[in-house]
């Protein structure tokens, strides 16, 4: 998988092949990323031009054609007569940032290394490490590249050491850094905002820098910690895609240079505009992994090599493999308004419907009855729950359901118990008043003493009760990251410290508590990235559970992120985010692409839609693993004007096709859906047909004309079937094919 060979590095697998260089025995060069090659010859050597302007290190003045501003660098420092982008910054005891690091040796070996107190992916095949250096100064940087045999993956990171005998400062650290040798390429990233999350923007590389970041002390809402550079006649299903995803859940940058000599620079880590890192003589940092992928397959293959390599390499929860329960939340049922007697009801009812646990979401806790109060206390409102966790959850466990319970642990508001007993514990800065977030201060996490608050609380919590499942939330940005007790010229390292913290309480829960499912939440999408899915096996995709706007937000997320990690309810209508009123099968098929649960008051169903809701849920419970744990591919994404989307599912045994149409058009053509990436010498039999129901919420009724029929996977491929055109806006069908 990896040899060193004529002061060439080749690492490869089926999927692709990486390929890096030692140049004049000092500069370590990227040669090659893209089709597995059976070996680099060099077909394409590097043409060495005399640039203008672009300068060269004293040890090569007279050769004016090899200069660090033109070359292809691997891990290229800040000033040092390369004036791109940079992939590190060290700061000197002097003042100067102007480094130089030079290969010093290497090491090949089986398997991975471990990224301390990191979230990381693991079961590699094979590692190679390269040790640079900077004489001058006495620190090195060791890169890692972990290759796996069975994925398009290659997991890079690098790590400092100060071997020298004065204190250094970090300025930036990046996990990695590509240099393309032309700038041919498609941007593709994933912006939003709270409720409209990950939507896909692609858009042709311009000319200077683009970035990506949060600086916001979580991968946030805004932009996720993923990019992809995609060659312009990549589609979903032919073409080239390099992409990159951070395993990390903090402020974050990824930064894309389309350069003056037509080449591209690429380059992932932490956000250098919140983090600085004071070391130590003989100290080490390790900067979060990123997940590098080639696809030659287009954005369906790309999709499909974070999918198998999250599910496979990362996941390490129980549940990983386990088809998830179907749920209620009382949350947009009650809100704050509730007590025993109405959740068992609902439980009562989630029992009749088929439901499988019952979530007790904010407001159990302390005297909280609205967002003004109580985070940080941890102990039950008996005014609501008189009979404590435990007696409301034995009575959802008595009707044969599991139990679930929603927590906020990093977060503290003012009018609480432990922010009068520690108002020193939040992040402020000293002589200004701290600003809030939805009434919310931030616990500093970065500090021993709160963490020790935390997994105390937690660990009560969920030992004094039967608890199946948490939600673990965090619904407020960092502001005033600035850590009481750290001296001055550490406080740049809160943030990176605060998500180590976090880390750590996270690493210790889920290891002392395996049976509990665990469910990441920052107001909904706020978090999602994979450095949380280390910890916890789903996320709440997003707070907007409208159906037409998650058909957006669900298909960027299935960009990146497997479907049975995201989070994904039926709600009422109007709904509450954006008041529209959509049909209840287009609400039950879009959740159905994911971890499907309800998000309403059941208790309200009419016994007609009881009855429907039945029959959901029972094709759910048919279908799920194949939804859930099948390969994923996008066959329509609304690229046009956000009409019409198509999901395709597909396992061992069974094909399951979702297809969305938003508004009804007049004089439109038939749609013709045809499906992907089958087994052209199978037969698959058309087992069930969902057309979409006209106005189910005001009792319109389903007609199917059914049929069993059989086809090859060819023909469904390349003739596909018509969509039965049904005059009526939100409109969802579902197909089941069993092979």
């Amino acid at each position: 998988m990896i040899k060193f060979d004529n002061n060439r590095f080749h690492l490869k697998n089926s999927f692709y092949s990486y390929v890096l260089e030692v140049s004049k025995g000092a500069h370590l060069l990227h040669r090659y990323w893209g089709k597995p090659l059976k070996e680099f010859r060099d077909s394409a050597p590097l043409q060495m031009l005399d640039r203008g302007f672009s300068g060269q290190l004293r040890a090569f003045e007279n050769e004016r054609t090899y200069s660090l501003d033109t070359l292809p660098q691997e891990y290229p420092a800040q000033g040092h007569t390369d004036f791109r982008i940079p992939a590190y910054r060290v700061e000197l005891e002097n003042g100067t940032n102007i480094t130089e690091l030079n290969y010093k040796a290497h090491r090949i070996f089986d398997g991975k290394p471990n990224l301390q107190g990191l979230p990381q992916s693991f079961g590699g095949g094979q590692t190679l490490e390269i040790e640079l250096e900077d004489i001058c100064n006495n620190f090195k940087v060791f890169l890692n590249y972990t290759v796996f045999e069975d994925t398009p993956i290659l997991a890079r990171s690098a790590r400092f050491v100060n071997s020298g005998g004065k204190s250094i400062k970090i300025r930036n650290a990046t996990s990695a850094a590509i240099d393309f040798n032309d700038n041919n390429f498609d941007i593709i990233n994933l912006y939003g905002a709270h409720t409209a999350e990950r939507t896909i923007h692609r858009h042709k590389i311009p000319r200077g820098i683009f970035e990506v970041s949060s600086t916001r002390g979580a991968s946030s809402h805004q932009h996720s910690p993923f990019i992809a550079l995609a060659r312009p006649d990549a589609t979903e299903f032919v073409g080239e895609v390099y992409a990159a995803s951070l395993v990390y859940s903090g402020s974050f940058a990824a930064k894309v240079e389309a350069e003056q000599f037509g080449t591209t620079r690429f380059v992932i880590g932490l956000n250098p505009d919140t983090f600085t890192w004071k070391l130590e003589p003989g100290e080490e940092f390790q900067t979060p992994e990123v997940i590098l992928n080639y696809s030659c397959a287009g954005l369906n293959g790309m999709s499909q090599g974070f999918q198998k390599f999250y599910q496979e390499h990362l996941i390490r929860s129980k549940f990983k493999n386990q088809v998830r329960p179907i749920l209620v939340n009382n949350w947009e049922a009650t809100y704050f308004d509730f007590n025993e007697e109405k959740i068992v009801a609902l439980a009562e009812c989630a029992k009749d419907l088929g439901l499988e646990l019952v979530v007790l979401d904010d407001g159990w806790f302390g005297k909280r009855n609205d967002d003004n109060s109580s985070l940080g206390d941890w102990f039950v409102n008996k005014e609501k729950l008189p009979n404590e966790i435990k007696g409301l959850a034995e009575e959802v466990h008595k009707r044969g359901l599991k139990f679930g319970l929603w927590v906020e642990p990093e977060m503290v508001n003012e009018d609480s118990e432990l922010f009068r007993a520690h108002p020193d514990w939040i992040l402020h800065v000293p002589d200004y008043q701290p600003s809030f977030g939805r009434h919310q201060l931030i616990l500093d996490l970065s500090r021993s003493e709160v963490r020790d608050y935390v997994l105390d609380a937690m660990r009560k919590v969920f030992s004094s009760a039967p608890i199946d499942y948490v939600k673990w939330d965090m619904n407020r940005h960092m502001t005033e990251a600035f850590s009481a007790g750290r001296p001055a010229d550490r406080q740049m390292e809160t943030q990176h410290r605060y998500m180590l913290g976090l880390y750590d309480i996270m690493e210790k829960l889920v290891t002392e508590f395996p049976d509990i499912l665990f469910e990441s939440c920052s107001g909904g999408g706020g978090r999602f990235d994979a450095g949380m899915l280390y910890y916890m096996p789903q996320i709440w995709t997003s707070d907007d559970s409208d159906a037409v706007c998650r058909l957006s937000i669900q298909s960027g997320t299935g960009l990146a992120f497997p479907v049975v990690t995201q989070g994904a309810h039926v709600s009422v209508v109007p709904n509450h985010q954006v008041g529209r009123m959509t049909t209840f099968q287009m609400r039950n098929f879009v959740a159905y692409a994911g971890t499907y649960g309800f998000e309403l008051d059941i208790t309200k169903f009419t016994e007609d839609e009881k009855a429907e809701v039945r029959d959901y849920v029972k094709l759910y419970k048919e279908i799920r693993s194949t939804i859930q744990f099948g390969k994923f591919t996008r066959l329509l994404t609304g690229d046009k004007d956000g009409n019409e989307y198509a999901w395709q599912f597909e396992d061992d045994g069974r094909l399951i096709v979702l297809y969305f149409k938003v508004l009804a058009k007049p004089a439109e053509p038939i749609r013709i859906l045809k499906f992907a990436d089958l087994n052209p010498d199978k037969v698959y039999t058309l087992k069930k047909y969902f057309p979409p129901k006209k106005m189910s919420f005001d009792g319109g009724k389903q007609v199917i004309n059914f049929e069993e029929k059989s086809f090859y996977g060819d023909e469904l491929m390349f003739e596909g079937i018509s969509v039965e055109k049904i005059d009526t806006d939100f409109a969802a069908y579902l197909w089941c094919f069993e092979k």
